[in-house]
């Protein structure tokens, strides 16, 4: 538990930038679902948040190691699941629920595992 803990206080402003990048990218994702593929606000608006976490992306691995890091990009699909039910009514079923659940277990396992 020891190196766990180590592992995430070594990478945690790059677990943090990776998080933010996987927010911005999935919030990107949602405003093109809601431009329905139109030139419009909302297209340039995915762009642009897309582009944003692209540059979070980059800048998190200056702060921690790949291996480490990465996986934390997953928390998209979470954000995404979220955003879907939230702007979106699609419905969660107990299957989205345990994907959201595996998805976080495995970031913590890996984002623990650096030596």
């Amino acid at each position: 538990m020891t190196r766990m803990k180590e592992s995430y206080h070594h990478n945690k402003y790059g677990i943090l930038l990776m998080v933010v990048a996987a927010l911005l990218t999935a919030f990107g994702q949602l405003q093109w679902k809601i431009s329905d593929a139109d030139i419009n606000l909302w297209l340039i608006g995915g762009f642009v948040c897309y582009f944003l976490g692209a540059v979070f992306m980059i800048l998190a691995y200056r702060f921690g190691s790949l291996s480490v890091l990465h996986p934390f990009l997953s928390t998209g699909y979470i954000f995404a699941v979220v955003f879907g039910s939230v702007f979106l009514d699609e419905i969660l079923e107990g299957k989205n629920l345990l994907g959201v659940v595996c998805i976080i277990a495995g970031a913590i396992l890996i984002g623990g595992g650096d030596d």
